[in-house]
């Protein structure tokens, strides 16, 4: 067992885990906790910027609007990567992460290049260390698929926000869970799970360990009808979608392995 491994097996903490995984993974150097450079912050500065929700295509700008003086609330998107370019392009930004080096990327890039950037420890299920209302904007690239489950996340980040205020979501195709991921990597797709499903349950540690690294964090598919439909019953209004490939997975041949949504939570009613 690896130096300060949260245990495996049923005594695991799945929070506490991927907690520890995405702090290794900012050791190893994983392309989501690579910090911006200074360049891009000064370009952030002069409103030339783009952000990602998902691998290859930036979010609309039309998506954000203005976002000079709102509070933004970056929710599991620590790494020093859209955060500073938000703070450097005028917004008021909170980063919360489950990951403390993910947010010390953050932090890092904040103390280098004058911006100011709230950092936030925690799970994205529990969004209690903020009031009702507190932000106008959330932006929640890839990672609910590192959560057990993700209504409370919809029914958190509809607390939090403002009236007229939107949710920018990235989150993982169901459909990719389904395969058999050694067979994947040989060119063949079988199917070997059903939705939903979790790591966990389909592979032994030396399984995991081997076909996805020692130090990967678990993840969980989750339902389009968790995804989507588990927004709308939060109470939001859905108001935009894409999706999106990445180079070098042979399965984005095939469909896109990722979604992105703009969910608005609605303006009280004769208001607006």
């Amino acid at each position: 067992m690896t130096m300060g491994r949260v245990p495996q097996g049923e005594q695991m903490n799945p929070v506490e885990h991927n907690r520890w995984a995405w702090d290794r993974q900012v050791e190893e150097g994983n392309q989501w906790t690579l910090p911006v450079t200074s360049e891009q912050v000064a370009a952030a500065r002069e409103g030339r910027w783009e952000v990602f929700l998902t691998p290859a295509k930036p979010v609309p700008g039309a998506w954000f609007g203005e976002v000079r003086g709102k509070d933004l609330l970056l929710l599991a998107s620590g790494g020093g990567q859209q955060g500073p370019l938000l703070a450097a392009a005028g917004a008021r930004i909170t980063v919360f992460d489950n990951s403390p080096r993910q947010l010390g990327q953050d932090r890092m890039v904040a103390e280098r290049d004058g911006l100011e950037i709230r950092t936030v420890l925690g799970d994205m299920r529990d969004l209690s260390a903020f009031a009702a209302g507190a932000f106008d904007l959330i932006f929640h690239p890839v990672s609910n698929c590192f959560a057990p489950e993700i209504r409370p996340v919809w029914r958190e980040a509809f607390r939090v926000l403002r009236p007229g205020g939107a949710l920018l979501a990235g989150f993982m195709n169901p459909v990719i869970y389904t395969f058999d991921q050694e067979l994947e990597r040989q060119g063949t797709y079988t199917m070997r799970r059903s939705i939903p499903c979790c790591d966990l349950e389909t592979y032994s540690e030396e399984e995991r360990n081997r076909l996805f690294g020692e130090h990967t964090p678990l993840e969980w598919s989750h339902s389009l009808d968790d995804q989507i439909g588990g927004q709308i019953e939060a109470g939001f209004l859905l108001a935009g979608f894409y999706e999106d490939t990445e180079a070098g997975w042979k399965l984005s041949e095939y469909f896109p392995p990722y979604l992105a949504t703009r969910a608005v939570k609605p303006l009280p009613t004769g208001t607006g």
